[in-house]
């Protein structure tokens, strides 16, 4: 297999500017001389190592069911009361556009050079040390905080069979808690078979409910009622919010954005498996391409049929009623249209589906935020007792600190779940959207310096395919929803009169905190913005290069063996191991 982006033309640029002495493909180190297994590799020497123990299934099915969780499955409740079918089509559609724009920015520049330290090492090598700094703890905020929403959101499911004055979802968040702490303890190999598994499932449980729910408009259930697009006519397919006429529609459709981002948030995971991944510069590609895919199969045909059989004026939908202090036994839009169709009995299977959706996606959290705080340590942005690793490569220093932050879960113990859950919603989507900015803001500079090095795009493993003008639109359209995500804070509420302080504080808390820790760390460190010209985009290259070469070798080894077994092994068997 033929590299174009291992050509020898060019010569490489160290972060001082100077040139460096070799060209592309050649070793800037010497390697250690001991045979090693491409799936062990280590990064670095000492106690700081992660191995590459995720292998090409793992990270292609993460990527397909990795994010699938509670803004798919519990959220989109909240987004159709609010503002009717149409427009939550309208919202998913559009913010999975931006999210495939981040996805492939991030993508070529993890497969040019996979870092341990994901994205955040790109935008400090490619953009600022200040950017990678703020963008570093601004994703470690985002990820303490998503971890403890999804044990809420595990809560709140839960009461669809134990109501919370019999017993108190204290119990049920310390036992999830535990759980994936101790999965996440037993090392990237376990995790990576775990996710494997999960994600597999929930991939089949969301084409199940994509199916039921598609014989559910067309009249296929005990009811045979054939509703089609009759909700779409009554009670229609826009919600008004806060005004009425034309107002009131753009305003309830720009007030679900918010939750179609939530529920979007962790897609960009694959860039975080990069440190961990078997021959990141195929897997990575790979799994950006069936994003786009899980994109348009998993949340737009959903939602596009969640709205055909449940009406966005349905008393059922969690978050619809008013009554304060009062949680709905259908923690999720699709148990209300199951219910409503008269399936009784598929209520409670698809409840406890979702309850493994929520696990899923809380023992991945939990992944992130170590990796995420493992990788700040190691560019010695964040105390190096963070980067400790025990001998199977597991950050367990970084794992422990971030599961900490898991306990904030037990505020559902004193206060209503679904105010909790709005909470976590507010500051988790503010975080998410601060650390798509920075991932637009690092590829624009890194498709910036790659021209100015000369490196044109057939010489890349992997271009984004609207290039940097596709990352220009993608970062307006982002700046655009942080900056108005929640301005209905700023309308009359009978609660809070004419502003609502706490939906201002979560849902803008971010901004002024990504702000001072960019300005800062530049005060603090004096540290210069990188120049395209001599932006490093060369260091470590020749290491990957070299488990690449090796890796493929023992792949090839490998396929030699299995040609020899038969078909049945070949096809269904082989691509388990």
């Amino acid at each position: 297999m033929r590299f174009p982006y291992r050509s020898e033309k060019h010569s490489s640029h160290s972060n001082d500017g100077s040139p460096d002495s070799h060209p592309i493909g050649k070793p800037e180190y010497a390697g250690s001389g001991h045979e090693v297994r491409a799936s062990d590799v280590p990064l670095e020497g000492g106690h700081n190592e992660l191995h590459r123990g995720l292998k090409a299934r793992h990270v292609s099915m993460i990527a397909i069911g990795g994010a699938l969780g509670t803004g798919l499955i519990i959220g989109t409740g909240a987004a159709l009361a609010r503002a009717g079918p149409a427009s939550v089509f309208i919202s998913y559609s559009l913010v999975g556009l931006l999210v495939y724009m981040v996805m492939c920015a991030l993508g070529e520049m993890a497969a040019w050079l996979p870092l341990r330290s994901g994205f955040t090492g790109y935008a400090s090598r490619f953009c600022d040390p200040a950017l990678g700094f703020a963008m570093g703890w601004t994703y470690w905020f985002k990820y303490i905080i998503i971890t403890p929403n999804q044990l809420t959101a595990a809560a709140l499911v839960l009461q669809y069979w134990v109501d919370r004055e019999k017993v108190n979802p204290g119990v049920f968040i310390a036992v999830f808690l535990i759980v994936i702490v101790a999965f996440n303890y037993f090392g990237i190999r376990f995790f990576g078979e775990l996710e494997f598994w999960l994600s597999t499932a929930k991939v089949i449980v969301i084409c199940g409910v994509i199916i039921l729910s598609l014989v559910l408009a067309l009249g296929g259930g005990p009811d045979h009622d054939r509703k089609g697009f009759r909700y779409w006519k009554d009670p229609g397919a826009f919600n008004t919010y806060i005004m009425t006429g034309a107002a009131g529609r753009f305003l309830a459709f720009w007030s679900v954005m918010t939750i179609a981002t939530f529920a979007y948030l962790g897609t960009e995971l694959v860039g975080v498996t990069v440190g961990e991944a078997q021959n990141p510069r195929k897997t990575i590609p790979r799994a950006i391409k069936l994003t786009f895919y899980r994109i348009l199969f998993f949340y737009i045909l959903s939602v596009f049929l969640l709205g055909m059989i449940v009406p966005f004026n349905s008393d059922d939908l969690v978050f619809a009623n008013q009554k304060s202090g009062s949680t709905s036994a259908s923690a999720s839009p699709f148990v209300v249209a199951i219910e409503e169709a008269g399936i009784e009995v598929l209520a409670p299977i698809l409840n406890g589906c979702i309850l493994l959706f929520v696990f899923s996606a809380s023992n991945s959290d939990l992944y992130i935020a170590s990796r995420t705080i493992y990788g700040l340590a190691c560019e010695k942005k964040a105390p190096a007792i963070l980067a400790y690793t025990d001998r199977r490569g597991v950050p367990v220093v970084a794992l422990g600190t971030s599961a900490l932050f898991g306990l904030l879960a037990f505020m559902n113990v004193s206060d209503d779940s679904k105010t909790v859950f709005t909470y976590f919603v507010n500051l988790v989507t503010i975080f998410g959207l601060l650390t798509w900015i920075s991932i637009l803001l690092s590829h624009i500079w890194f498709v910036k310096a790659r021209r100015a090095q000369g490196i044109t795009n057939d010489m890349m493993p992997y271009t984004a395919p609207l290039g940097i003008y596709g990352s220009y639109a993608a970062l307006a359209f982002c700046i655009l929803i942080a900056l108005f995500k929640n301005f209905d804070a700023f309308t009359t509420s009978p609660k809070y009169g004419k502003f609502d302080y706490k939906s201002f504080v979560t849902g803008y808390l971010g901004i002024p905190l990504y702000l001072i820790m960019i300005f800062g760390y530049k005060l603090w460190t004096r540290e210069p913005g990188v120049k395209p010209e001599t932006c490093d985009l060369f260091s470590g290259k020749q290491a990957i290069d070299d488990q690449e070469a090796e890796f493929l070798a023992q792949q090839a080894e490998r396929k030699a063996k299995r040609g020899k077994a038969g078909w049945f092994y070949r096809h269904f068997v082989s691509w388990l191991c």
